[in-house]
């Protein structure tokens, strides 16, 4: 993130592009696309997905599943892959995190192959999404030792160790145009005797078709800034002291 840590958080990392719906999109794309990135992304998959679909409607907000077959082209290792599927676009990348000078070339590599393949004016949407899992010791410490950004049971509550929770909220920027969703949440820890957490941070464009294509890599690494500082702000020194941090 904004610092380099030994020991970093990050799990997986995912920035993803999706394209309005009138954008013209046939079966042939994903292999125009692989023939352009073949050489960073050489093995193929198929895969189905489920997404839910939320519409609002005059008798309120509804919600439907829907099935859908993408393209994942592989880096040799796989820790690193693109997926491709109807007006979509996404490049993942996998613990172990290689640093943002790692990361941020191959979603260029993709984007710019997709903008030479596809007819790509504005974007319905841009995301960019770092999920953390962190594990602490079992201490009889508080969670104000280690996040800034935790769940407050205020006074009137019992003052006991919570077991599980999960908290989130949104923060708006740059004029409301985007957004962060922030999720903390308790998971099982992988040994015995601690406690594990994900921080969860996704920072997407909430205003659709007000980023053309041409401008979408410099919404990517003004995401990114974003990221590593709300990251930062979310943890307290004691965490950096676990993460080690590379000077």
């Amino acid at each position: 993130m904004s610092k380099k840590y030994r020991n970093a958080p990050i799990i997986e990392a995912v920035c993803e592009f999706r394209l309005p719906s009138e954008v013209k999109w046939d079966l042939t794309i994903p292999g125009l696309l692989y023939e352009r990135i073949k050489d960073g992304f050489p093995s193929r998959e198929q895969r189905w997905f489920q997404e839910v679909e939320t519409t609002k409607t005059p008798q309120g907000v509804e919600q439907q599943v829907r099935a859908n077959e993408r393209a994942l082209f592989f880096a040799d290792d796989r820790k690193i892959f693109v997926q491709i599927g109807a007006q979509l676009l996404a490049v993942n990348c996998l613990k172990p995190y290689p640093s943002w000078n790692g990361f941020l070339p191959k979603v260029e590599t993709a984007f710019r192959a997709l903008t030479q393949t596809v007819a790509v004016g504005q974007l319905q949407r841009i995301g960019l999404r770092y999920i953390n899992r962190i594990a602490v010791p079992q201490e009889p410490v508080g969670l104000e030792e280690y996040f800034t950004f935790r769940p407050f049971l205020g006074g009137g509550l019992p003052a006991t160790t919570m077991t599980d929770f999960l908290v989130g909220c949104v923060l708006p920027f740059s004029g409301e145009r985007d957004a962060c969703k922030i999720q903390i949440a308790t998971v099982v820890p992988d040994q015995p005797g601690g406690r594990a957490f994900l921080l969860d941070l996704d920072y997407f464009l909430s205003q659709p078709d007000s980023i053309s294509a041409d401008e979408a890599l410099e919404w990517v690494e003004n995401a990114h800034r974003q990221v590593e500082n709300l990251f930062e702000g979310c943890i307290t020194e004691r965490l950096r002291d676990l993460f080690q941090e590379v000077e």
